[in-house]
């Protein structure tokens, strides 16, 4: 029975170690995450969860981190027949007591400018800034790009 504790234990390590998180008042960045991708990809991009327990709504500006030239807020639109990325003009709203999800396929940070290839197990920060809480320093892993993020709350993995 003890090996079989055991070894569960271990077989969770690696999720507990992905699963990081900040928190900024009422606001928490859950598992900021980006993909690794080819040397030679120009761009990249950063997802997280987003969740609002205060009983104020709040909405994320924009975004910025050493590891790029830009960073900005994007979606995914459907546009007749075609999926094309977009900025969020305006910014992203954080309603109170909601979470919103940055992943592949939807609403991401597009790092544009990338200053050097990210490397698997990397780790760079990332600043959001939001209207009410201010600016929010989180760390951002480089996984794997054929995989998921070990979290919970994992989204397919495309873009």
């Amino acid at each position: 029975m003890k090996k079989l504790l055991l070894a569960a234990l271990v077989a969770t390590l690696p999720l507990a170690a992905a699963a990081h998180e900040t928190r900024a008042g009422a606001l928490t960045v859950h598992h900021a995450w980006s993909r690794l991708l080819p040397p030679s990809a120009p761009n990249g991009a950063a997802y997280f969860e987003l969740a609002n327990r205060g009983p104020e709504a709040d909405r994320l500006l924009g975004a910025a981190t050493p590891r790029a030239n830009k960073a900005e807020l994007h979606t995914h639109v459907h546009d007749n027949g075609v999926m094309r990325m977009r900025e969020v003009e305006g910014g992203v709203a954080v309603p109170a007591g909601q979470t919103v999800r940055f992943a592949p396929g939807g609403l991401h940070v597009m790092l544009m400018g990338l200053n050097a290839p990210l490397a698997k197990g990397e780790r760079f920060p990332l600043t959001l800034r939001f209207e009410k809480a201010g600016e929010v320093k989180v760390e951002v892993v480089v996984e794997d790009g054929m995989a998921a993020p070990a979290t919970a709350h994992a989204m397919p993995a495309h873009h």
